[in-house]
Protein backbone atom coordinates (compact mmCIF):
# COMPACT_ATOMS: atom_id res chain seq x y z
CA UNK A 1 0.00 0.00 0.00
CA UNK A 2 1.40 3.48 -0.90
CA UNK A 3 0.63 6.34 0.90
CA UNK A 4 0.71 9.40 -0.85
CA UNK A 5 0.52 13.30 0.95
CA UNK A 6 0.06 16.26 -0.75
CA UNK A 7 0.98 19.70 0.34
CA UNK A 8 1.57 23.48 -0.84
CA UNK A 9 -1.67 24.63 -1.81
CA UNK A 10 -3.62 27.65 -0.75
CA UNK A 11 -4.73 30.94 -1.67
CA UNK A 12 -2.79 33.23 -4.49
CA UNK A 13 -3.58 36.31 -6.52
CA UNK A 14 -3.92 36.08 -10.36
CA UNK A 15 -0.23 35.65 -11.48
CA UNK A 16 1.61 34.64 -8.70
CA UNK A 17 3.26 30.98 -7.80
CA UNK A 18 2.79 27.77 -5.44
CA UNK A 19 4.93 24.95 -5.82
CA UNK A 20 2.93 21.51 -4.87
CA UNK A 21 5.12 18.43 -2.99
CA UNK A 22 3.58 14.71 -2.85
CA UNK A 23 5.02 12.61 -0.64
CA UNK A 24 5.19 9.00 -0.84
CA UNK A 25 5.66 6.52 2.02
CA UNK A 26 8.20 4.67 -0.29
CA UNK A 27 10.49 4.46 -3.06
CA UNK A 28 9.39 6.25 -5.93
CA UNK A 29 11.83 4.63 -8.52
CA UNK A 30 9.03 1.16 -9.25
CA UNK A 31 6.16 3.76 -10.47
CA UNK A 32 5.58 3.90 -14.22
CA UNK A 33 3.68 6.99 -14.21
CA UNK A 34 3.15 9.90 -11.45
CA UNK A 35 1.11 12.54 -11.85
CA UNK A 36 -0.57 15.67 -11.13
CA UNK A 37 -4.69 15.38 -11.26
CA UNK A 38 -7.04 18.48 -10.29
CA UNK A 39 -10.68 18.94 -10.25
CA UNK A 40 -12.59 21.93 -9.96
CA UNK A 41 -16.29 21.94 -9.04
CA UNK A 42 -19.01 20.70 -11.31
CA UNK A 43 -15.87 19.54 -13.84
CA UNK A 44 -14.53 16.23 -14.42
CA UNK A 45 -11.36 15.65 -13.01
CA UNK A 46 -8.33 16.57 -15.55
CA UNK A 47 -5.00 15.50 -16.00
CA UNK A 48 -2.74 18.32 -15.13
CA UNK A 49 1.08 16.86 -15.98
CA UNK A 50 2.62 13.83 -15.58
CA UNK A 51 6.32 12.45 -15.71
CA UNK A 52 7.57 8.69 -16.50
CA UNK A 53 10.18 6.53 -14.65
CA UNK A 54 12.94 7.38 -17.41
CA UNK A 55 11.35 11.46 -16.76
CA UNK A 56 9.92 11.83 -19.89
CA UNK A 57 6.83 14.58 -19.28
CA UNK A 58 3.44 15.27 -20.60
CA UNK A 59 1.39 18.87 -20.11
CA UNK A 60 -2.10 19.64 -20.54
CA UNK A 61 -2.79 22.18 -22.71
CA UNK A 62 -3.68 24.53 -20.56
CA UNK A 63 -0.71 24.59 -18.27
CA UNK A 64 2.29 24.18 -21.07
CA UNK A 65 4.69 26.97 -20.23
CA UNK A 66 3.45 27.78 -16.53
CA UNK A 67 3.51 24.14 -14.77
CA UNK A 68 6.36 22.24 -14.79
CA UNK A 69 6.24 18.70 -12.99
CA UNK A 70 9.65 16.99 -11.22
CA UNK A 71 10.78 14.34 -9.13
CA UNK A 72 12.79 13.74 -6.28
CA UNK A 73 14.16 10.26 -6.27
CA UNK A 74 15.95 10.77 -3.45
CA UNK A 75 12.84 12.71 -1.05
CA UNK A 76 10.20 10.34 -2.88
CA UNK A 77 8.97 13.34 -3.43
CA UNK A 78 6.76 14.42 -6.48
CA UNK A 79 6.57 17.95 -7.13
CA UNK A 80 4.66 20.38 -9.51
CA UNK A 81 5.43 24.18 -9.88
CA UNK A 82 3.02 27.02 -11.11
CA UNK A 83 3.59 30.07 -11.93
CA UNK A 84 1.34 33.06 -13.83
CA UNK A 85 -1.71 31.33 -12.01
CA UNK A 86 -5.19 31.95 -13.43
CA UNK A 87 -8.67 31.40 -11.97
CA UNK A 88 -9.36 28.59 -13.92
CA UNK A 89 -6.62 27.04 -12.09
CA UNK A 90 -8.58 26.87 -9.16
CA UNK A 91 -9.14 23.34 -7.93
CA UNK A 92 -8.43 20.29 -5.85
CA UNK A 93 -5.35 18.91 -7.26
CA UNK A 94 -4.26 15.43 -6.69
CA UNK A 95 -1.23 13.01 -6.66
CA UNK A 96 -1.61 10.21 -8.38
CA UNK A 97 1.51 7.12 -9.03
CA UNK A 98 0.98 4.09 -10.97
CA UNK A 99 2.45 0.68 -10.94
CA UNK A 100 0.60 -2.36 -11.52
CA UNK A 101 -2.35 -0.55 -9.51
CA UNK A 102 -2.80 3.20 -9.46
CA UNK A 103 -2.79 5.21 -5.74
CA UNK A 104 -3.99 8.45 -4.77
CA UNK A 105 -3.64 11.31 -2.46
CA UNK A 106 -6.24 13.29 -0.30
CA UNK A 107 -6.15 16.26 -2.42
CA UNK A 108 -5.19 20.10 -1.68
CA UNK A 109 -6.73 23.17 -3.00
CA UNK A 110 -5.69 25.79 -4.64
CA UNK A 111 -7.16 28.79 -5.57
CA UNK A 112 -6.59 31.94 -7.71
CA UNK A 113 -8.37 35.05 -6.75
CA UNK A 114 -8.69 37.46 -9.69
Amino acid sequence: QVQLVESGGGLVQAGGSLRLSCAASGSILSFSFMGWYRQAPGKQRELVAQITSGDNTYYGDSVKGRFTISRDNAKNTLYLQMISLKPDDTAVYYCSVYSSTSYWGQGTQVTVSS
